[in-house]
């Protein structure tokens, strides 16, 4: 007996170890029966299938084996090789010789035959003769099966697997029971030949018809031998696994061109999927940029609307709708432009991932258009709000500056009233001296009556002409009424003149006059009119922003009353007057005939409009204090929401330093940086409440008209601009560190090495700003040992040694510039000068990693086609899933080539623009 252990010692690792555990023939046990016959029929079909190509078979395997020749004959054919020449003598040592250089062949090829000796083979040892056999299919029918990186037994198991999952009553699990109602033979024939096979009338109460048309379909259309008989497979518990994994072996080797084309077509399938999930996400960034642009594009003109309201309600009404816009309208497409920078910057990093062109959106719709855009719409947000503040003013100013306006009117109007009648009498006609004289003095005190009156026209002409320049709605009505006062003033003017020249010529012939009606008339007239002033200025309108104004006017205020007592003195002594002419009047016996002929200023109308104003000053008083009291509570508006906007601004200053500074130095794996960034986001978005609570304070800020604030320097509007930006920042920051994991997987870069890279980027980004000038970026290179001067170094995606990388450094060694200009053209295509964390990452990873090729595309593609240059739309449909299929036979053009045929289409240019390299 030969041992072969030693001869195996120096075989394939992987294989002896396959060998080893496959290796399952014990001589101390016996084959079941049942067993026995099956593996002795499968294994004498399989030897002759492969025999015949010599012109010989065997009938009896343990007979026919015995003397080594047809042995040997099996290995050739089956290896392809040559093996020593045989023996040709008939004593046993010849065949125990021949039997010995056919094992010794088997042993040169990594197998190691435990306890099988040549003297059991030339002897007839049915149990020896057999496990040889197995282990011959083993080593050249089995172990070299691959599936997706499985092999042998495993790779043939899973091959069945998946070449018969989608038929129905089929689960493979084994090379037993799962083949013994015989569909699992049907399914392999049929998901390759499906014009052989009708499995749809096949039943699983029917093993035996169902394997005895398998095996007769493959015998006769397939080129299999009968290995197996169905009656063996039915009554056995539990068929043979060795002679059914014989016998499914042959199938796998009749269709390994099918396998191939599969392989072909998966790995088509892979690159048509990335292609048209990039597509998708190109279509959905295309879509909503078109929104939020068109959004911009809605509100801006609503934003820029400066059409005037007439009042200051109206203007309210537009400042609540700015309000629902800011509160309710905007946040949305905040978010949205913030997932519009997200989604770009994960759509470019897959691109770059997947060996494909940069994306180019549409005209109009890049990230830094959106920018522009946005910006504009916030620097029309910004002059909105402030013409809608500025309105209210200008309105609030229009309103009271006409109530005024129409209150002087009407008290010159009133004044004015029978003026003109007055003036034009004769009565100086038929009058004596006496009276003349009094007409005299009354028309020297209407003079000056008149003259005091000219305050009030002069204010409500320029009331009228500031309500003209402020644009007043009912300017026409407030100058025709101005134009109507200003021309009877111009006439009571000029009749005032004539009449007072009638009376000085009549003077002269009428000198009686009474001096105390005369004294009466001169101290009634101004007093009459300070009292007419002093209830206008009581009635006066005002409006006021802060405490000191109203301070101003309450102490104003204070100041006319102090007034009162003297102004009181004054209208006894005038009422004295009339009473001094009473006396006098009934000592001597005189009998008045009226009236002061030298005013129509009576005691009585005094005393009326003296009371009429001390009762206007304590509504004065009230009206004041009631104003005082409101600006103390605006006072206290300003203040909380002071209060708040302070600790809003530290709270926003400071988590943005420290987000900067988390962005550059953060620590663990990416994932641990991901979960921590997604924490802080959370821990950010918990203070929501209290941007909420400051935007109700700034509502009542609104509402109550306050428009100053000398408690804090923040404004609502720039809490917002720095919530947003926080926001913005933190999903910007996450978003990096998620494509620093989609590359890190992609390219299969290791955590250490991206914490090298993230240490030197670090090291050389002085400002923490975030990014790299170009000569920050070329020292990182040089201190991770990147040598762009030696190119084939470079493109092999290996680094210079430790020892060359200090001499680099120590010798301040420059980058080639015509490499380094093609390396920042790679991560800065924009030219702005800076390198991001990104774009550092994705060229380190491109430079150490390999990714599909436009040339592997086109070799696949080949294999479908049969080595053809071109491939059909027939082709396509049968290897490729129906989806794809269609997707490549839509953007494929039509083969020109001398060899094509009619429907033929041109693979190798569509595979090239799936790469950027030609126009699809």
């Amino acid at each position: 007996m030969v041992d072969y252990h030693a001869a195996n010692n120096q075989s394939a690792g992987g294989a002896q170890t396959y060998m080893e555990q496959e290796n399952d023939w014990d001589r101390d046990l016996l084959l079941d029966p049942a067993w026995e016959k099956q593996q002795r029929k499968t294994f004498t079909a399989w030897c002759n299938s492969h025999l015949r190509k010599a012109g010989t078979q065997i009938e009896n395997i343990e007979e026919d084996f015995r003397d080594g020749l047809k042995l040997m004959l099996l290995l050739e054919v089956i290896s392809g090789e040559r093996l020593p020449k045989p023996e040709r003598g008939k004593m046993r040592v010849h065949k125990i010789n021949n039997v010995n250089k056919a094992l010794d062949f088997i042993a040169s090829k990594g197998v190691k035959l435990v306890s099988i000796g040549a003297e059991e083979i030339v002897d007839g040892n049915a149990k020896m003769t057999l496990g040889m056999i197995w282990t011959i299919i083993l080593r050249f029918a089995i172990q070299d099966i691959s599936v997706e990186e499985t092999s042998a037994k495993e790779g043939l198991l899973l091959w069945c697997q998946r070449k018969t999952a989608p038929y129905k009553n089929v689960n493979v699990q084994n090379f037993h029971i799962s083949w013994k109602d015989g569909l699992a033979f049907n399914a392999l024939i049929h998901r390759h030949r499906p014009d052989l096979i009708d499995y749809d009338s096949l039943r699983k109460d029917d093993p035996v018809t169902n394997l005895n048309n398998a095996f007769e379909v493959a015998e006769k259309h397939l080129d299999i031998p009968k290995m197996l008989d169905a009656e063996d497979i039915v009554n056995t518990a539990r068929p043979d696994e060795k002679a059914i994994m014989t016998y499914v072996s042959s199938f796998y080797h009749a269709f390994s061109g099918a396998q191939k084309a599969e392989t072909a077509a998966n790995r088509i399938c892979k690159v048509l999927a990335v292609n048209q999930e990039n597509e998708q996400m190109m279509e959905d960034y295309e879509k909503l940029a078109s929104d939020l642009l068109e959004w911009i594009r809605r509100t801006i003109p609503w934003l820029e609307n400066r059409t005037q309201e007439k009042t200051v309600k109206d203007l309210q009404a537009k400042q609540e709708d700015f309000r629902d816009y800011r509160t309710v309208h905007k946040p949305p497409k905040v978010q949205e432009k913030c997932q519009l920078e997200i989604s770009f910057n994960t759509l470019q990093t897959k691109l770059r991932l997947n060996n494909r062109p940069a994306f180019m959106p549409s005209e109009g719709r890049m990230v830094s258009d959106i920018n522009t855009a946005w910006h504009t719409l916030e620097g029309a947000e910004k002059g909105y709000e402030e013409w809608i503040l500025s309105e209210i003013r200008r309105l609030e100013r229009l309103e009271h500056l006409a109530e005024k306006f129409h209150q002087k009117a009407a008290i010159h109007e009133s004044w004015t009233d029978g003026k003109e009648a007055m003036l034009t009498q004769k009565d100086y006609e038929t009058s004596t001296l006496s009276e003349v004289k009094a007409l005299l003095r009354k028309h020297e005190a209407f003079e000056s009556d008149l003259a005091a009156h000219q305050d009030r026209v002069e204010q409500i002409a320029a009331i009228a002409q500031e309500l003209n320049e402020l644009d007043y709605y009912d300017a026409a009505s407030v100058n025709a009424r101005c134009q109507k006062i200003c021309e009877q003033w111009d006439i009571l003017g000029s009749l005032t003149h004539s009449r007072k020249e009638s009376l000085e010529r009549t003077e002269k012939q009428l000198e009686s006059i009474d001096e105390l009606y005369l004294e009466y008339a001169k101290r009634a007239a101004p007093f009459n009119n300070w009292m007419e002033g002093a209830m206008e200025d009581l009635q006066d309108m005002f409006i006021v922003h802060n405490i000191e104004e109203i301070q101003g006017l309450i102490s104003a205020h204070e100041q006319f009353k102090s007034t009162l007592p003297e102004a009181n003195k004054e209208r006894e002594a005038i009422q004295a007057i009339q009473a001094e002419v009473q006396r006098i009047a009934q000592s001597n016996g005189i009998k008045l005939s009226g009236a002061n002929p030298y005013t129509t200023i009576t005691p009585k109308s005094i005393d009326s409009k003296w009371e009429k104003a001390m009762a206007m000053v304590p509504q004065r008083d009230n009206a004041l204090q009631d104003e005082l009291n409101k600006q103390n509570n605006n006072d206290s508006l300003r203040a909380t929401f002071a209060a708040q906007a302070n600790a809003v601004g530290a709270y926003l200053q400071a988590k943005m330093e420290e987000i900067g500074r988390i962005s550059i130095e953060m620590n663990g794996t990416l994932e641990d940086q991901l979960t921590n960034l997604k924490d802080y986001q959370t821990t950010i978005m918990s203070y929501m409440p209290e941007i909420n609570k400051l935007e109700g304070h700034h509502q009542q800020i609104q509402e109550a008209l306050i428009f100053d604030n000398q408690y804090t320097s923040y404004t609502m509007e720039h809490l917002r601009v720095g919530w947003e930006q926080l926001l913005t920042t933190i999903a910007r920051t996450i978003n990096e560190v998620e494509n620093q994991i989609l590359t890190r997987d992609a390219k299969g870069i290791s955590q250490e090495q991206l914490f090298e890279y993230r240490a030197s980027f670090n090291h050389f980004d002085k400002d923490h700003s975030g990014g790299l000038k170009a000569e920050e970026f070329k020292a990182c290179l040089i201190s991770l040992g990147y040598d762009v001067e030696n190119d084939k170094q470079k493109r092999s995606g290996q680094m210079v040694s430790e020892d060359f990388r200090a001499l680099l450094i120590s010798t301040g060694n420059s980058l080639g510039d015509s490499e380094f200009n093609r390396i920042m053209g790679i991560v800065d295509p924009n030219s702005t000068g800076v390198v991001t964390f990104q774009a550092f990452i994705d060229f380190m990873s491109r430079e150490t990693t390999d990714t599909d090729t436009a040339d592997q595309v086109i070799a696949s593609f080949k294999i479908l086609a049969g080595d053809k240059n071109f491939i059909t739309a027939d082709e396509l449909r049968r290897e490729l899933p129906p989806d794809q299929a269609e997707y490549c036979i839509a953007r494929m053009a039509p083969y020109a080539g001398p060899d094509g045929v009619p429907g033929a289409l041109d693979y190798m240019s569509f595979s090239t623009a799936l790469y950027g390299e030609s126009d699809l």
